[in-house]
């Protein structure tokens, strides 16, 4: 698989564009741009309207305005720091060119005395005197032609002009060959979106302000292109992980049935057809790669529980992962009462297991006795050997790369994988983020799962919020209190989480626990498993806590400077109440006066308890990369297209990239060749060595 020749172009080095030399070059990487056909997706994002007036009479200063003038004397200045000046005269008014630090010799040859130029730049008003200060273009007449109307302005860095910039982006563009069409043909044609290489020289020639706007049709047509070649990528991705061999297991549902037949509740539509769409990837031949996405409180371990059961009813075994200790812990507390009802063996396996004890557990593991086990990371080492692994359950996808992913499928060689995420994602980043996995969603709520109260109170009002806990600890509830993150030094979180526990334990006697990013790991458990005990009433917290923990009895969330906190993060900490019979509260302290962002942010949370509506609003006000954590996040990084904006683009893309490979899974139709240059062209070819492989 070699790069196509008609590509060769724009995959030269920068410097063979005219005008770029070794130094510009190696300043314009500052921007991403290392081959000419990365100027191509380096759009201006913005643009300076340069058509000609006949007079700067005609605008209202300051204003930038482009007019021919006659030149006429040359002041230099009299003393060192003082401005060269220069006269000219257009059709209605004199005005004068104003130039700092400039040579004389350089500006005579510029501007001759008598001469007539034609000057572009800003016009602003001294002591009532027009003046023009470092005009950006000073044209012969002959050259007039070379000022675009509306001058496109690029992003810039350290070492690189306007100018620089604008030439080597038409040097690019004029190099771009026509390329046979990728895009579906009705789609195009519905959109009325131009040719690729149409739409490249439209977006470096706008006309108007118009044409930068993410809408205008060539740059719509640019931002599909990215967003389809990323979900062509990722539906080659799934179509390989679906190839591995899988293993059909049919479950009988004799064991579902009986869990069911525990329950108190029936499970919510939204939980069923969940549990109905994994038992259909399970039971065909496929390898199944599924998310599924609940709000905090939507039921996800009884779903992974009944897809674990499919599995043990097919006669092998589930796993179920955890990213800490304590999150193991608690999935094996959920989910004991329901494996006893079903009579299933269900184990745990953790970095402490040690000698004996663990040696028995990998026997019974080995020998298939144990139907479901509950671990952490340490599943994965070498002498962990299941009998017949069918299903792996993980939790809590930002832990847990794709590398993780493929992992644990060796461990089973056909192993279903089942990913579970407690954060909603809008629809779109699910996209751009999980592209290569069928998603369940569970948008309901069980019955019997009260509301949580949620109130603003100023920082002012501590005191206040201090005897209202007092009182609730009297009656035997239980509270969070968690503590911001000031810095990103965690030193000085854990002073502040620190001085509010001794604070508070001042208040209210030694109740109070602390838990912090800072203490051993054994430490943490001790404290989490002393207020999961109720031994303690109050837990004084770094957001630590902010992942599945599960304590019905704690009834009250403080969150000490809410606004500095993230929509999402407030969510999933507010979710850790609300879990018990009790009424419960969330008190979001902020300290006064709140920003426009941080008042919007408060507001929408006491407004709703909808995850999916706080995402959206979240992606809104925050942007793609910071709503996951650009860290973490494995979000694409697009050059044109835009997240937030183009949402519904993403969603055609995907259903286009997965109907496009299920006629054409090697990409051998002129459409499918077609996509191939685009792949290339995109940096995308890793995923044209996943069709040649298989």
């Amino acid at each position: 698989m070699s790069r196509p020749p008609e590509l060769f172009p724009l995959f030269a080095d920068l410097e063979t564009l005219e005008g770029v030399g070794p130094k510009t070059a190696k300043a314009m990487a500052g921007l991403g741009v290392e081959r000419p056909k990365d100027l191509l997706f380096l759009l201006p994002h913005s643009g300076v309207d340069r058509s000609r007036r006949a007079s700067v009479r005609d605008v209202v200063p300051p204003a930038v305005v482009t007019v021919e003038v006659t030149v006429g004397s040359h002041f230099p200045p009299r003393q060192k720091g003082r401005p060269y000046r220069v006269a000219v005269k257009d059709a209605a008014l004199e005005f004068q060119l104003v130039y700092f630090h400039a040579r004389g010799d350089f500006l005579t040859r510029l501007l001759p005395t008598g001469q007539r130029r034609i000057v572009s730049g800003r016009v602003e008003l001294f002591d009532g005197i027009a003046q023009m200060v470092h005009p950006d273009h000073v044209l012969r007449l002959e050259e007039a032609g070379d000022l675009p109307a509306f001058e496109p302005v690029y992003p810039l860095v350290a070492g690189v002009t306007q100018k620089a910039l604008a030439k080597a982006a038409q040097g690019a563009v004029a190099r771009a060959p026509d390329l046979a069409e990728w895009i579906d043909g009705p789609l195009k044609r519905r959109e009325d979106w131009p040719d690729w290489r149409a739409a490249v020289a439209a977006v470096h020639a706008p006309e108007s302000a118009a044409d930068l706007a993410p809408t205008a049709p060539a740059r719509a047509r640019l931002a599909y292109d990215e967003l389809f070649a990323h979900q062509v990528t990722l539906a080659l991705a799934r179509m390989r992980a679906r190839r591995g061999k899988g293993r059909a297991s049919v479950g009988t549902g004799v064991l579902q049935r009986k869990v069911l037949d525990s329950l108190p509740y029936a499970p919510t539509g939204a939980q069923s057809r969940a549990v109905g769409e994994i038992a259909g990837d399970m039971a065909s031949g496929l390898r199944m790669n599924r998310l599924l996405q609940g709000d905090v409180g939507a039921g996800k371990t009884l779903v992974a529980l009944m897809a674990l059961l499919v599995a043990v009813e097919a006669g092998g075994q589930g796993v179920m992962m955890a990213p800490t200790e304590i999150l193991a812990r608690q999935h094996l507390e959920g989910l004991r009462p329901l494996a006893e009802a079903a009579g299933v063996r269900l184990d745990i396996l953790t970095g402490r297991d040690k000698g004996a004890e663990r040696a028995a557990k990998l026997r019974a593991l080995a020998e298939g006795e144990t139907g479901i086990l509950v671990g952490t990371h340490a599943v994965f080492q070498k002498d962990v050997q299941f009998h017949d692994l069918r299903l792996a359950v993980i939790d809590e996808q930002h832990r847990f790369g794709v590398a993780q992913r493929m992992e644990l499928g060796a461990k089973g060689a056909a192993a279903d994988v089942l990913v579970m995420t407690a954060t909603p994602i809008p629809r779109s980043l699910a996209l751009a983020s999980y592209g290569d996995m069928d998603v369940s969603v569970l948008d309901e709520k069980p019955a019997g799962r009260k509301p949580v109260k949620t109130v603003m109170v100023s920082t002012q009002r501590l005191d206040e919020v201090v005897a209202h806990l007092a009182r609730a600890v009297t009656e035997g509830r239980q509270a969070y209190w968690v503590c911001p993150l000031v810095e990103d030094s965690e030193t000085v979180d854990y002073a502040s989480a620190e001085a509010r526990f001794q604070h508070l334990r001042a208040a209210l006697g030694d109740c109070v626990g602390l838990v912090h990013g800072q203490m051993p790991p054994a430490e943490k458990d001790a404290a989490m498993a002393r207020f999961v005990a109720g031994e303690t009433s109050v837990l004084v917290a770094t957001t630590v806590i902010e992942v599945g923990v599960n304590v019905p009895n704690a009834s009250i969330m403080v969150i000490e400077r809410a606004e500095i906190f993230g929509l999402a993060q407030l969510h999933q900490l507010r979710g850790r109440v609300g879990r018990g019979s009790a009424e419960s509260t969330c008190l979001l302290m902020y300290q006064a006066p709140l920003s426009e962002g941080g008042e919007r942010r408060l507001t929408t949370l006491r407004d709703t308890e909808d995850g999916f509506r706080i995402a959206e609003e979240d992606l809104a006000m925050r942007g793609a990369g910071d709503l996951i954590g650009t860290a973490q996040s494995g979000l694409p990084r697009f050059r044109v297209a835009d997240l937030e904006r183009q949402s519904a683009l993403m969603e055609i893309a995907q259903s286009d990239a997965r109907r496009l490979l299920g006629e054409d899974p090697q990409l051998e139709s002129p459409r499918g060749r077609a996509v191939r240059l685009l792949l290339w062209l995109l940096d995308q070819d890793r995923a044209i060595k996943l069709i040649s492989v298989g």
